[in-house]
């Protein structure tokens, strides 16, 4: 699959487990299979528009949310620097995740 399909599935299940929501649980709530979840989580797949939908009403995120760090340049969206750093935390915990924000926030501060 192309760059797109794994960005937002990284999004998806980013926004699954902040919401300590299992595929199958979130599968139910949009009246979806659970291995079309876990494929579209792992890029494998694309979502139709209204799975999209499903999805979003699913886990209560506004749709715009899960195209959020997809991009429109003419590189290859794997080679963006936010994406790249976004696919490393997407596999972290919500306490992990929670740390390197505020990690981030912090090297902000030091930098002025």
């Amino acid at each position: 699959m192309d760059n797109i399909s794994k960005l937002v599935g990284a999004r998806i299940g980013g926004f699954r487990k902040e919401k300590h929501l299992s595929q199958e649980e979130l599968a139910e709530k949009c009246n979806l299979h659970p291995t079309y979840i876990g494929q579209l989580e792992r890029g494998e797949k694309n979502p139709t528009i209204e799975s999209v939908m499903k999805i979003s009403d699913g886990l209560q995120v506004p749709l715009d949310q899960l195209f959020a760090n997809v991009t429109a340049a003419n590189f290859p969206a794997m080679d963006y620097i936010p994406d790249k750093i976004m696919f490393l935390v997407m596999e972290l915990t919500p306490k992990e995740q929670k740390i390197i924000y505020e990690l981030i926030l912090l090297a902000l501060k030091l930098r002025n």
